[in-house]
């Protein structure tokens, strides 16, 4: 097959006056994107430090300011296409048409995002509150737009979708301010009970981090064939509780040593909000 080199000629010169004629849209859609994406970033530091300046809720303005670079992305892409001389009419039906179909095959992603409008609405939690959901405990660490962001106590990062989230049991540490541990301490049937609760009353009292109101109780909660259980249960500030927890259980060991009575091993430990 001959090509003409005429036909070649022409095609190149039609290319050529086609890139040249072009290529200021070209230039001023590159230039546009560019300012755009730094002033969406300015916008988005601005918003960020109007919110924090009004004392508006960290969580909230997170999730406020998230969902406006969003925006301001989708704005500037459509902004770009339109320069480069693609009908934007066109372009929004076809989106919409995509939007569509992405709709029905990420219902579970709008499930999320739904998940995390609730969320901020009702405040079941907030940024650096300890929580219990989804089988985690967990501090709260990020409420982003699809997902929560947790770091546990032995420092894993985790993720829980909104939707689950949202859906599901939330147990809140952090809401009421002070929780109650609930210890078990078992004695043998050869101790002193009188004593063993005063030695145990003493060691709360002794303890500054144990809150005084509500009271510290220290009582019998169950014989079993070989023990006597006794409820000890102290209050403490979200702070100061797995201290708490451990300062009552080794000081109660060695003042039991010292007073000569046997500390059985069987110890639990679980905790409540403060209602």
């Amino acid at each position: 097959m001959t090509l003409d080199p005429n036909y070649i000629a022409n095609y190149a010169n039609t290319f050529i006056t086609t890139l040249i004629n072009y290529s200021p849209q070209v230039i001023s859609a590159l230039i546009i994107l560019f300012i755009g994406l730094y002033a969406i970033r300015i916008i988005n530091r601005l918003i960020r430090k109007i919110m924090i300046k009004r004392n508006l809720d960290a969580t909230l303005s997170k999730f406020l300011a998230d969902i406006l670079l969003w925006v301001l992305r989708v704005l500037l892409f459509v902004t770009f296409i339109d320069k480069l001389g693609i009908g934007t009419s066109s372009f929004v039906a076809i989106l919409g048409a995509m939007g569509l179909a992405v709709g029905l095959s990420l219902q579970g992603s709008l499930s999320n995002f739904a998940g995390g409008m609730l969320i901020i609405l009702f405040k079941p939690f907030k940024v650096g509150d300890t929580i219990e959901a989804q089988g985690v405990q967990a501090t709260v660490l990020e409420i982003q737009i699809f997902v929560t962001k947790l770091i546990t106590s032995n420092n894993q990062t985790i993720f829980i979708p909104n939707g689950t989230l949202s859906n599901g049991t939330i147990i809140n540490y952090s809401m009421q301010g002070s929780r109650r541990a609930d210890l078990t301490i078992s004695i043998s049937y050869e101790t002193n009970l009188k004593e063993a609760k005063d030695i145990i009353t003493t060691v709360l009292k002794n303890n500054p981090k144990v809150l005084t109101s509500p009271a510290a109780e220290v009582s019998v909660k169950n014989i079993t064939d070989n023990s006597i259980q006794l409820a000890v249960r102290p209050w403490a500030k979200n702070e100061d509780f797995s201290s708490v927890v451990s300062d009552t259980l080794e000081n109660c060991k060695l003042a039991f040593d010292t007073a000569g009575i046997i500390f059985q091993p069987y110890v639990t430990e679980k905790s409540k909000n403060n209602k």
